[in-house]
């Protein structure tokens, strides 16, 4: 006969295994979210961006009592804007870390090295950077704008206020090209003319020599898809030159932590169209400017990025309560189709392209921050899936 002790010690043993046995994001703990940004390498403005997001919707949600009763912690990695180091963090996010979920990168270099990774280890990655589409699969999602939510309000505006020849311009990786792709054809389209296309490689110091072809150009209109410190380096140089007297630019991809970057006085008058502005008169972008100020500091510029990936964290939330339990497959059933209101209003999420729906408005640098123009509504977006 068995002593009962030793029945009772065997089951429990049994179930610490069971328990052990079972994925981190599945035993009663902190939710854990892996966070894969660029806190060096040239693009750490945008990964400051996003964590100023990330750790203010984990304090909310956390002093709200969590996430069906259990905490979310967030594993920051530097990716190092490089397309390696991004895997790397990557798969030891979700083999050693057993995250429920990612969020991240910036670059479109980046996400694409790391969804081989994320598809593997069936872990949603939750992106909230601005890119150029097609990123469609079951584990990923997107939270902020694609081509045709950037593009076709701002061009026209742009052709409008300034003329119809226009120079592409940007850093040669994949965002940049695939946006001036669908920026040809719409200039073509609405009858305006490309007067050039060219790209750099990161890291340049010098523009000089593009500039001068700009300027021979006559283009009117300079749509700029240059980030980080490049892109600052460029206004600086192309306002010395006297280039911004003779053309308007579109700024792609712009966040308000540049303008302070420019120098008094300098990047006015560009022009973007983005999904948030501090500057938007809603009290509920108030409140969560404020909120934001109050975490990171008044000093602390807010910018798209800023909510886009609070926005994200915050469907986290959404999605599980939703499902009603925590684990990776009901991460993305609740994510899938979801509406949920943000600082601007309402996002969607699509069901089937998991691309976000919300409102857009239409800007231009003005002081030291961005004045909205227009508020364009709800911009739905075309994902560029494959059917």
């Amino acid at each position: 006969m068995t002593p009962r002790r030793h029945v009772l010690g065997a089951g429990l043993a049994a179930a610490a295994a069971s328990t052990l046995s079972l994925p981190l994001w599945a035993q009663k703990g902190p939710i854990r979210i892996g966070a894969v940004l660029p806190f060096s390498g040239g693009l750490e403005l945008f990964g400051n961006q996003a964590k100023i997001g990330i750790d203010l919707a984990v304090a909310e949600i956390n002093a709200a009592g969590g996430i069906l009763g259990s905490k979310v912690e967030v594993l920051y990695q530097d990716d190092k804007t490089d397309p390696k180091t991004a895997v790397e963090r990557t798969t030891q996010l979700i083999q050693k870390d057993q995250v429920l979920a990612l969020i991240g990168p910036i670059t479109s270099s980046n996400r694409d090295a790391m969804m081989p990774a994320v598809k593997k280890g069936k872990t949603p990655l939750l992106y909230a950077t601005n890119y150029e589409g097609g990123g469609c699969d079951r584990y990923l999602f997107s939270f902020n704008t694609v081509p045709n939510q950037e593009l076709e309000k701002l061009l026209p505006e742009l052709k409008k206020r300034a003329g119809d020849s226009f120079y592409l311009f940007g850093a040669d990786y994949v965002w940049p090209q695939k946006m001036f792709e669908q920026a040809e054809a719409l200039i073509k389209k609405m009858g305006g003319k490309v007067a050039g296309k060219e790209f750099v490689p990161f890291g340049t110091k010098e523009f000089t020599p593009i500039i001068r072809r700009i300027k021979d150009s006559g283009a009117k209109v300079i749509l700029k898809a240059l980030p980080g410190a490049d892109g600052i380096t460029f206004i600086k140089q192309a306002e010395d030159f006297g280039l911004m007297k003779d053309a308007t630019v579109g700024f792609l991809g712009f966040a308000e932590t540049y303008l302070g970057a420019f120098g008094e006085g300098k990047g006015q008058n560009m022009w973007v169209t983005v999904p948030f502005a501090a500057s938007i008169k809603d009290p509920k972008v108030a409140d969560f400017v404020a909120r934001v100020k109050k975490s990171a500091g008044d000093k602390a510029p807010i910018s798209h990025y800023v909510m886009t990936h609070y926005n994200a964290i915050k469907a986290v939330e959404a999605a599980l309560k939703k499902a009603g339990k925590i684990d990776r497959e009901a991460l993305v059933g609740g994510l899938e189709g979801l509406s949920m209101d943000i600082p601007t209003g309402k996002m969607t999420i699509g069901k089937v392209d998991h691309h976000a729906s919300f409102n857009m408005y239409l800007a231009k640098t003005e002081g030291a921050g961005l004045s909205v123009v227009e508020a364009m509504g709800t911009l739905a977006p075309q994902a560029g899936c494959k059917k």
